[in-house]
């Protein structure tokens, strides 16, 4: 091969898109990211509205939408997959990257190796499923044995932005009740255990003393994706694709949902994702 067909197939590497998915649009705290660390970045953004809320769901459906959603970001020919869903990350991240031959990152990890380094009580917020498996806890504590960690699980906070509802007094009395237990142990530090609650951070902000310090993954995990990038040379020095938005419910509401976020009203296509190519990968994966 000459070295003008390796550059060639360097550039090609290069220019090739990350993928970034979650169940809605709280990946856009991840995307935002994205775009401040690494602009040259192409990306494809996925949201799985059809079926969000995700943080109530069982493991196995977890592991069974991510399965679908990277079989089609495969077909995209993403270079790299980011997960902007803690919940995905906590119950699905080691299966994945068993059975897909792409790097994938989480949140958690780069998370908790930040917020250990800001407090030494540190409160998780998240959603039921991400409190439940204890993965903050657990990356937590083998970084930092010290430290002490209390998680609450929020089940409403999710619709709750989806449903643009940040400023209703209800979503105040609600994350009053959620930040109670975690105001009672006098943490120092919170950590944002979903990328949709970045989004409540006026809310959370007016209700939480001035000295306890917010820890957002979302920054985190992006500068462990340009690590990664650098990593594998494939951090892209030409000028990025426009960012291409797809999602498994309706264009329309993301589009809406997205401008006050994003700054501009994306172009939405909708998708289908490929539950034959699933059975296909489960069947062979039974042989």
């Amino acid at each position: 091969m000459s070295n003008e067909q390796i550059l060639t197939l360097k550039a090609e590497a290069q220019r090739r898109p990350i993928g970034v998915f979650d169940s809605g649009v709280g990946g856009l705290t991840v995307l935002r990211e994205l775009y401040r660390q690494l602009p040259n970045e192409s990306i494809i953004y996925l949201a799985d509205t059809a079926r969000l809320p995700y943080g109530t769901r069982s493991a196995a459906e977890i592991l069974q939408f991510s399965r679908e959603i990277i079989i089609w970001m495969v077909q995209q020919q993403v270079k790299m997959l980011v997960l902007a869903c803690n919940t995905t990350d906590a119950l699905a991240l080691s299966t994945l990257r068993e059975e897909f031959n792409l790097p994938i990152l989480g949140l958690i990890l780069p998370g908790a190796r930040f917020a250990v380094q800001k407090g030494s009580r540190l409160g998780v917020i998240a959603t039921p499923a991400t409190a439940a498996s204890n993965a903050y806890r657990h990356a937590i504590l083998e970084i930092e044995p010290t430290a002490e960690v209390w998680q609450v699980g929020c089940p409403e906070f999710v619709p709750l932005v989806e449903q643009n509802r940040l400023y209703d007094p209800y979503t105040t009395e609600v994350a009053q009740q959620y930040l109670a237990p975690l105001l009672e142990q006098r943490i120092d530090t919170l950590i944002y255990g979903c990328t949709h609650y970045p989004h409540l951070s006026p809310v959370l902000r007016e209700l939480l003393p001035v000295h306890i310090q917010f820890v957002d993954p979302a920054e985190h995990v992006v500068a462990a994706t340009a690590q990664e990038l650098d990593l594998i040379g494939e951090r892209n020095t030409f000028s990025p694709l426009p960012t291409r938005f797809c999602v498994s419910g309706c264009p329309q509401q993301f589009a809406k949902l997205s401008l006050q976020w994003l700054g501009f009203t994306p172009a939405v296509e909708k998708v289908c994702l490929p539950s034959v190519a699933l059975a296909s990968l489960e069947s062979h994966s039974n042989q």
